[in-house]
């Protein structure tokens, strides 16, 4: 168990220096655990975007959490007659500015108990704790679990997150 812990430490370190010489993308382009955002992103025509200065504080859902979207959803939305919708949802994911996870407990401390975060895309994530977890709850009323904070990137942050997020 002491050497998965070590294990453990040792890739996030990894991540984060590589974190702090990359962009957005790149981190994500890097990472097994985001291979379908990263299609997502490509197929949506936001690298660009995504690879600008930002700065931008990115919600990036897992593989597992896009699995846990109804069978053949993502197939549906990465087709080119879909790109508006999806372009929509990722950019639900995506908040103008840089956020550390401390930024983002103390508004939600400074909110008593909840931060309302805008997003890119126009709509509203809200976000609270639980216990020392912060949990982001959609428009539809859909909750995710931040489960790694604070990715630097060099035009912004990266908070992974365990379910995808939907806007109204």
């Amino acid at each position: 168990m002491k050497n998965l812990a070590l294990v453990f430490v040792s890739v996030l370190i990894s991540l984060s220096t590589f974190a702090q010489k990359s962009d957005i993308v790149d981190i994500a382009v890097g990472s097994k655990d985001h291979t379908t955002l990263v299609a997502a992103v490509k197929a949506a025509g936001l690298v660009e975007t995504l690879k600008s200065a930002g700065p931008f504080t990115v919600f990036a859902p897992t593989n597992a959490a896009f699995d846990k979207l109804p069978a053949g959803t993502v197939a549906t939305l990465v087709k080119p007659e879909n790109k508006a919708t999806l372009t929509a949802i990722l950019t639900y994911h995506v908040v103008a500015g840089k956020f550390s996870a401390t930024d983002v407990v103390a508004a939600i401390k400074a909110g008593n108990g909840t931060a309302t975060l805008t997003t890119v895309q126009g709509g509203k994530l809200k976000a609270s704790l639980k216990g020392s977890s912060v949990i982001l709850t959609d428009e539809k009323g859909g909750t995710s679990t931040v489960i790694v904070a604070d990715l630097n990137a060099t035009n912004g942050v990266i908070h992974v997150i365990d379910t995808v997020v939907l806007p109204k």
